[in-house]
């Protein structure tokens, strides 16, 4: 047992020394108080040069950050700041960190700090936008779709070919930075909104939260966890990793969230015999149902006029909404008309690193359509890929399968 003393009104355990005081420090103490602003933040003062002095170099740079971003635009965002403390420069980041390569992807090469930041340098968000989904913003807020039985087909996929899909959908929520720029207490307070919202969940899907730093290995492996990437960490992303990061899984396996990763909250519904109806229904209906209990925490998900949801990318705004099929392809990635079946069907296809002949077919943008309408686009064009598919295996050819130019 520890002895507990008491001397001169101080309570003490007998095997630590009493705080000790100094003269000087009880007489200066309240002096240098005094002096000390009572917002250091307030007086923070960036030593920067001037807006040509410090423009990036984007000689080599392959987003579309890098291809937008004239001296003019810098001029102008230069000396602007969120409420929460964004500059243009952080924005800026994480395209000159990646700069990309000209023979991949064109990536949007920015990301924003806070849901602000889409408003104060709309300037040069919105272009990026719609660069990067091919789609103009409209005065119009865009219109969700959650109405899953007008989703035509997506549970007869041909086995053979597809082999297992995943929907995921992105949501920000109300009154946090992104994880970008969001503090250690802002991530444990997201964590702790979740924990109360995702028991709203459990009455009809069972389930439990995880904190990260609890997951077994076997566990990490099931959900495919893999160590923060190099631009995670220099984006801030994973800035004290895995503090406040935590996975909710339910029982049944059909539905996955994550917290404090690269957004505040990530739905995925994986389904292995690649029932993408199954998968968006289980999205639509979660998304609604925890949508309704953050905004009875009075932390409603993030949505802007013009635009839609938001969370940190603007690869994300609109719907959040990803829809991945993974298809087993042998003779149509070699075909010389893929890239330009793939452009006119509006999808994308990358080979995974599974195997040689899977690749993952996906919507290549989430702005412009609604969220049942970016399920259909991708369904039909998994559909004619894998009739195009059959069509080479038999020696014949596809070009009357080619559609025209959506």
């Amino acid at each position: 047992m520890w002895k507990v003393k008491q001397k001169a009104g101080t309570i003490w355990k007998s095997q630590e020394s009493p705080p000790k005081s100094y003269p000087k420090e009880m007489r200066y103490k309240p002096l240098l108080e005094s002096l000390a602003p009572p917002d250091p933040m307030s007086q923070f003062n960036l030593k920067r040069g001037s807006p040509e002095e410090e423009f990036p170099n984007l000689a080599r740079n392959s987003t579309w950050m890098g291809r937008i971003l004239t001296l003019a635009m810098y001029q102008r965002q230069f000396n602007r700041c969120t409420e929460s403390g964004v500059i243009f420069d952080d924005v800026l980041r994480p395209g000159i960190e990646e700069p990309g390569d000209c023979s991949d992807p064109v990536s949007v090469g920015c990301v924003a700090g806070d849901a602000q930041s889409y408003i104060l340098f709309c300037d040069f968000f919105d272009r990026v936008i719609e660069a990067y989904h091919e789609h103009k913003i409209s005065s119009q807020t865009p219109e969700s779709d959650f109405n899953y039985d007008n989703l035509k087909g997506g549970d007869d996929f041909d086995r053979a070919y597809a082999v297992r899909c995943e929907v995921s959908a992105v949501r920000g929520i109300e009154d946090f930075c992104f994880p970008t720029h969001c503090s250690r207490g802002e991530r444990r307070q997201l964590l702790s909104l979740a924990r109360k919202a995702l028991q709203g969940l459990e009455d009809e899907l069972p389930g439990r939260l995880l904190l990260l730093e609890d997951l077994t290995q076997d566990q990490q492996t099931q959900l495919d966890l893999k160590p923060p990437s190099s631009l995670q960490l220099r984006s801030g992303v994973a800035r004290d990793w895995p503090d406040a990061r935590a996975v909710w899984w339910s029982k049944d396996g059909s539905l996955v969230v994550w917290v404090n990763m690269d957004d505040h909250l990530r739905l995925v519904s994986i389904q292995e015999d690649a029932n993408v109806a199954e998968a968006f229904k289980c999205i639509c209906i979660n998304l609604q149902k925890l949508e309704q209990r953050y905004k009875a925490l009075r932390h409603p998900f993030i949505c802007k006029q013009q635009l839609g949801w938001v969370t940190s990318s603007p690869a994300d705004v609109g719907t959040g909404l990803r829809i991945n099929v993974y298809l087993k392809l042998q003779h149509l990635p070699q075909n010389k008309r893929l890239r330009d079946v793939l452009k006119r069907l509006r999808i994308c296809m990358n080979k995974t690193a599974d195997s040689p002949a899977l690749y993952r077919v996906s919507n290549a943008t989430t702005f412009g359509l609604s969220e049942v309408e970016l399920t259909q686009l991708v369904v039909d064009g998994v559909k004619l890929l894998i009739t195009m598919e059959k069509r080479l295996e038999a020696g014949r050819e596809m070009e009357e399968l080619v559609p025209t130019q959506k």
